[in-house]
């Protein structure tokens, strides 16, 4: 694991195409923003591992979108 300390505004890149910026540190709590590819899903990891969770049950969850709303109704 790569461990950096950053500063508000700064950034981290990972290849050529995602972007990590840190957008707001209050007290214990870190904001940040991800850019990416727009086929390259981006979750929280809790929301992942429900989504990899439910992915026997509901296929569609397995189409990520980055609003987080089901891909198919």
């Amino acid at each position: 694991m790569l461990v950096l300390s950053r500063k508000v505004g700064e950034k981290i890149r990972i290849g050529d195409d995602i972007v990590i910026t840190i957008t707001a540190i209050a007290g214990e709590r870190v904001r940040i923003g991800v850019t990416g590819p727009m086929h390259i899903p981006i979750h929280r990891e809790e929301v992942y591992h429900r989504i990899q969770g439910e992915a026997v049950d509901e296929p569609c969850l397995t189409d990520s979108v980055r609003n987080s709303a089901p891909a198919c109704s």
